[in-house]
């Protein structure tokens, strides 16, 4: 009994101020942000409490359902995307072929990047007038696009530019599972006669089924955290298109000064994000991709 208590003192002693530090810098703004979402507080003034009205309203805010859709779209189309095309490039990878390492560290960097420098960048690149892509397709006679500043394609060119940014780390965490897969099953499949695509179907889908839930749920939370990308390309334009949940509260927050109904809309983000991340975990486990 002595030594039980003795060695949980000194679990403690290690996990006691990590503990304090979640408590701090997590739980504690978290209990204040809601306080706030049932104020109208301005950030500059503490504000007059007004219950769940922030909540009501939201109900017929168009901007927050646009918001919302948006977000949606981003994910539809950036989850299936970032995994397939990381898969993809991990099997490529997965070759032993000359020069592996800077062909695995190219496909790396974006991911490690800095996300608002690479926003500069790709802003300059899809320029309507003066950018790169625009200047490649005048030149082979196509018509110029106006991506960004076109609101029916600034999404789907955001999207884009967002998979070239972080499908680096699909690629990795897809490559690492390739390479825990026994070579004797390979080479087995290879001696019954199991083509490229039945030894795929059968061998390496089954082994990275839990993976790509991972990624999945990793690749989500990535979505309803999007920002940088939009600060410096289209802030959220033209005409709210691009906008997000996350660029929407900030915007309330620190450009509108309307930081109560803000907390409001980041709550409601956090529940609904908690909702569907469970969701996912569970259908996970009910389908055997997770232990």
């Amino acid at each position: 009994m002595r030594r039980r208590l003795t060695d949980q003192a000194a679990a403690w002693s290690f996990a006691g101020p990590s503990t304090l530090l979640v408590l701090g810098f997590s739980l504690l703004p978290m209990g204040w942000a809601f306080r706030l979402s049932l104020t109208d507080s301005d950030l500059v003034s503490e504000g007059q409490g007004v219950g769940l009205a922030n909540y009501r309203t939201l109900a017929h805010d168009p901007v927050f359902w646009k918001s919302i859709r948006n977000t949606a779209e981003l994910v539809g189309l950036y989850i299936p995307v970032s995994l397939l095309l990381g898969l993809a490039v991990a099997l490529l990878l997965n070759k032993p072929i000359r020069g592996i390492g800077f062909y695995r560290a190219c496909f790396l960097v974006p991911f490690v990047a800095s996300a608002a420098a690479e926003g500069l960048l790709m802003a300059f690149v899809f320029d309507k007038d003066f950018g790169v892509v625009n200047g490649l397709l005048t030149r082979t006679g196509l018509p110029a696009q106006g991506f960004l500043d076109d609101p029916s394609q600034a999404m789907l060119v955001i999207t884009g530019i967002f998979v070239w940014t972080q499908f680096g780390f699909n690629v990795v965490i897809y490559l690492a599972a390739l390479q825990e897969i026994p070579k004797e099953v390979m080479e087995a499949a290879s001696i019954d006669g199991a083509g490229p695509w039945r030894t795929f179907r059968h061998i390496v889908v089954p082994s990275v089924r839990s993976i790509s839930l991972f990624l999945a749920v990793w690749g989500l939370i990535d979505c309803l955290q999007f920002f940088d990308l939009l600060l410096t390309t289209t802030k959220g334009g033209p005409v709210n298109s691009t906008i997000t949940i996350v660029y929407y509260v900030w915007q309330l927050a620190f450009e509108y000064f309307t930081a109560g109904y803000g907390a409001a809309v980041a709550y409601t983000l956090f529940a609904g994000s908690l909702a569907t991340i469970v969701a996912g975990l569970v259908f996970g486990r009910r389908k055997g991709f997770l232990l």
